[in-house]
């Protein structure tokens, strides 16, 4: 079986662009020599990797599974590229972490900043994406390491628990909820909200059940904050929904009332993920030790 990384990067443009002449495009390299290289991949295996088509192509079952495959064999090369060039430069070794809002901006902060005081060489690059997001990116090998709500995550997915997020109401003093210890989401329909920026993964996911309730939220502001949220609230234009964490800190300087929320949607476990713990390069591995200490 011969096949070389060229071949599997055309592969893999091809299968996105559902077109060899697309793919080919993609791959700079000439119709004819990528039509070849399809044609090597497909005898090397001895499948049938796609279905040719008067609109271009479609994967089948086995070209499927190769490009699961591929993608991920492509994601570790540019991976060891990457660490080799910073070895071979001098410079830092990075380390990509996808996380949904409360993660960033709740439980992160302290112990990545423990962990780059133990790693001078090591960068952490964390972006923000919404739970489902990040089970896809790591399930189709886009993205080494999450942080998100287990919920979202298939179980071909490792990982481990590193803390509980309960979404919370908060309600200035006083708001149609004053004395309230629980409610359900639905019966804040027609209130004003004060909400999260838009993009924002949690906002998402908050926005989501609303709709699926049937729930319109008037927002008459959109912060970044938690701390923020919780000001405005306490300010008496909105109520809204926040982490447990954020919450709790806020209400010992602010005037505000802390609801539970009934929706089985508003708890959530938090876990670290990846698709294999034990493939993941040496500075990724390093910062899984770290947060399995820190969740401990």
């Amino acid at each position: 079986m011969r096949f070389d990384l060229v071949d599997l990067r055309l592969f893999i443009a091809v299968a996105e662009a559902r077109s060899i002449t697309g793919g080919a495009d993609r791959a700079h390299l000439a119709l004819a020599s990528a039509s070849a290289r399809i044609k090597g991949l497909e005898d090397a295996f001895g499948v049938q990797l796609f279905k040719r088509g008067r609109r271009g192509v479609e994967l089948t079952a086995a070209g499927e599974s190769l490009l699961d495959h591929a993608r991920i064999i492509m994601a570790n090369v540019e991976t060891m590229q990457g660490e080799l060039s910073a070895f071979a430069s001098g410079l830092r070794a990075n380390v990509q972490l996808l996380a949904n809002t409360v993660g960033l901006a709740e439980h992160l902060p302290k112990a990545l900043a423990a962990f780059l005081r133990e790693h001078p060489d090591i960068n952490v690059d964390v972006e923000e994406r919404e739970s489902t997001e990040i089970a896809e990116a790591i399930a189709s090998g886009r993205a080494d390491l999450g942080f998100a709500a287990e919920h979202a995550l298939p179980e071909t997915i490792e990982r481990f628990a590193f803390g509980e997020d309960r979404l919370i109401l908060v309600a200035g003093r006083p708001s149609p909820f004053t004395g309230r210890r629980q409610i359900d989401f639905s019966e804040t329909a027609g209130q004003d909200f004060i909400g999260l920026t838009q993009g924002t993964a949690l906002n998402a996911h908050i926005g989501r059940h609303a709709a699926r309730l049937g729930i319109r939220q008037h927002v008459r502001a959109r912060l970044r904050d938690f701390d923020a949220i919780c000001q405005m609230v306490a300010a008496g234009i909105g109520i809204a929904v926040v982490p447990e964490a954020a919450a709790r800190r806020c209400v010992r300087s602010m005037p505000i009332s802390l609801i539970a929320l009934r929706d089985a949607w508003a708890n959530r476990r938090l876990v670290i993920c990846a698709r294999s713990f034990k493939a993941l390069p040496r500075p990724a591995k390093l910062l899984v030790e770290h947060l399995r200490r820190a969740a401990a």
